[in-house]
């Protein structure tokens, strides 16, 4: 593969990947993975850890998320309950006390087990 045709990193999304053997690797996030292994699990949605989400799950915020255009900040350890799953770049969509309705991206939560 030429550099214009290498995938983007299904983590980061970052264009900048390049293939070291028989794997591509992310410089950004140091992300690795087969060509073509990604596609069986499109529709798969998981958190920092590799958890597999689901609508209805609880999860925790594990990092401070600055929300955009505004001052107001989500601390690490809140607690988000009933997410519902949604395509695209922010694929969390919640309801936060105090907050409202805001979409999360899934490389910034973890599961909560029940």
């Amino acid at each position: 593969m030429t550099d214009d045709t290498l995938p983007p990193c299904p983590e980061c999304a970052s264009t900048f990947t390049y293939q070291v053997d028989a794997l591509f690797t992310c410089p950004e996030c140091g992300h690795e993975w087969a060509p073509g292994g990604d596609a069986a699990e499109s529709g798969v949605i998981r958190d920092a850890v590799g958890n597999v989400l689901s609508d209805g799950d609880t999860v925790t915020v594990i990092k401070d998320l600055k929300l955009k255009g505004s001052s107001q900040v989500v601390k690490v350890g809140t607690k988000v309950r009933g997410i519902r799953l949604v395509p695209g770049d922010h694929d969390i969509d919640c309801k936060l006390p105090g907050v409202g309705q805001i979409g999360l991206k899934s490389q910034f939560v973890k599961k909560v087990q029940d």
